[in-house]
C-alpha cells in the first residue's frame, strides 16, 4: 500500500506521518474515537472485546502505515482487507453514520490545519462508506 502523500508550496513530497511529526497524532486521534466508542449505544455492540485495547492497537497501526509511517501493521497482520475483515459485522447506514460522528469527533479534539482535517475526513468517509454491508 503505498502512503498517502501531501505536497505543499516550496517543499519535497512528506507523508502526512512526516508532516504531522509521527505517531503521536495518531495515537490521540485514535485513543478519542474509542473514548466515544465506549459509550456509543451503536457503535459499542459492533466491538465483541470487552477491552477495546485490541481495536484501538489495530486502528492506530493500520492509520499510521495508511498515511505514510511504519508499515507495523501489514507486518503483523498482512494485507489490511478492510472490507473482508468487516464483513462479519453488521454495517449499515445508522452504524456508518455513528463511526462518522465518533471520528470527526475525535478530529476535533486535534489542532489541525484545515486542509489536513478535510484530507482526514475525505479519506473516512469514503473508507466509512466502503464499510457498509447491510441496508
Amino acid at each position: 500500500m503505498a502512503p498517502a502523500r501531501y505536497v505543499g508550496r516550496m517543499e519535497p513530497t512528506r507523508t502526512l506521518y512526516e508532516l504531522l511529526g509521527g505517531a503521536e497524532p495518531f495515537e490521540r486521534l485514535v485513543r478519542s474515537f474509542y473514548e466515544g466508542v465506549k459509550t456509543d449505544p451503536v457503535l459499542r455492540p459492533l466491538y465483541p472485546e470487552p477491552d477495546l485495547g485490541g481495536a484501538e492497537d489495530r486502528l492506530r497501526l493500520f492509520l499510521i502505515q495508511y498515511w505514510g509511517g511504519p508499515d507495523t501493521y501489514s507486518q503483523e497482520r498482512g494485507h489490511p482487507r478492510l472490507r473482508m475483515r468487516h464483513l462479519p459485522f453488521a454495517i449499515g447506514q445508522r452504524e456508518r453514520d455513528a463511526w462518522m460522528t465518533q471520528m470527526t469527533r475525535a478530529l476535533d479534539t486535534l489542532d489541525l490545519a484545515p486542509v489536513v482535517r478535510d484530507t482526514f475526513l475525505r479519506y473516512f468517509e469514503g473508507a466509512s462508506l466502503a464499510m457498509m454491508n447491510r441496508d
